[in-house]
């Protein structure tokens, strides 16, 4: 027994350093000088720490102009996904309508679709509409990027909340708003947390739309921003890995702080269908 779980915890201590190896390599590599990152040798533990890379990125122009766009695109996005989603992921659990299997299939189906597949699409329709270099259309396209999941995703946290409940505060006098509410909606906090990070993530990283939409260099978001490290003349690799610790610094400490509710929202929707 106790080989067992000395193995599990071993096993588990593999996994954890696997993916937890290139952040570190990313970190280590933006507080090294660009002396020792030319270097044909790599140092696992920099002995040469150096804060000049970060005052680098931080230096850029652009950069807090793409950090707000950022935020405000993804913010935008995942506030209208989980909207949207969540009244369609109670529909859909809730209520019983002709086509609604179909119509949960569809929700699959459209996760499936790869974002590559959307673009030239996407942009003919931004471009006949007059929407292209503009943040709005880039927050309604990440919207319809992240509905999918979001629906899929809290459809699985509200068919694990017993009907029963609403139903008995509405005997009790709610209405079914008022029961949804004071009943469904509080139990469905921890479900909220996990797919709005998981939303989130998907809508900060977004690369292809943001390049192809946006020309205009102060409509850039921060993946657009970061890509500008590399130049004709070569590429700032201090420069890029202190950029890329700065650009995943918001959403680490996003996750930090609803990480407790996000476990327990993950672990209820992966066995509540």
């Amino acid at each position: 027994m106790i080989a067992k779980k000395i193995s599990v915890n071993a096993a588990a201590l593999l996994i954890a350093v696997f993916f937890a190896f290139p952040t570190y390599w990313m970190v280590s590599s933006a507080l090294k000088p660009t002396r020792d990152l030319l270097s044909t040798g790599y140092d696992l533990i920099p002995f040469s720490v150096t804060p000049a890379n970060f005052a680098t990125a931080w230096a850029k122009p652009g950069f807090l102009q793409s950090l707000g766009n950022s935020l405000m695109v993804s913010l935008a996005a995942v506030a209208g996904a989980i909207l949207v989603g969540l009244l369609a992921a109670v529909a859909m659990s809730r209520l019983r309508f002709r086509g609604r299997k179909s119509f949960v299939l569809l929700m699959l189906v459209a996760q499936l679709a790869p974002f590559e597949a959307l673009l030239i699409p996407m942009f003919l329709m931004m471009r006949d509409l007059d929407l292209l270099d503009k943040l709005p259309s880039l927050a309604l396209i990440y919207f319809a990027v992240t509905l999918p999941f979001c629906a899929w995703t809290l459809r699985g946290f509200v068919n694990g909340i017993p009907l029963e409940l609403e139903e008995a505060a509405m005997v009790d006098g709610c209405g079914r708003w008022g029961a949804f509410r004071r009943v469904t909606l509080p139990l469905l906090g921890p479900g909220l947390v996990a797919t709005s990070v998981f939303a989130f993530v998907t809508a900060w990283n977004e690369f292809l739309f943001a390049l192809s939409l946006m020309k205009d260099q102060t409509k850039e978001t921060l993946p657009v921003w970061l890509s500008g490290f590399q130049t004709n003349f070569g590429t700032d690799w201090g420069g890029a890995m202190a950029a890329s610790a700065l650009f995943t610094l918001p959403v680490l400490v996003f996750f930090l702080i609803v990480q407790r509710k996000m476990v327990g929202g993950v672990t209820a929707g992966a066995v509540k269908g």
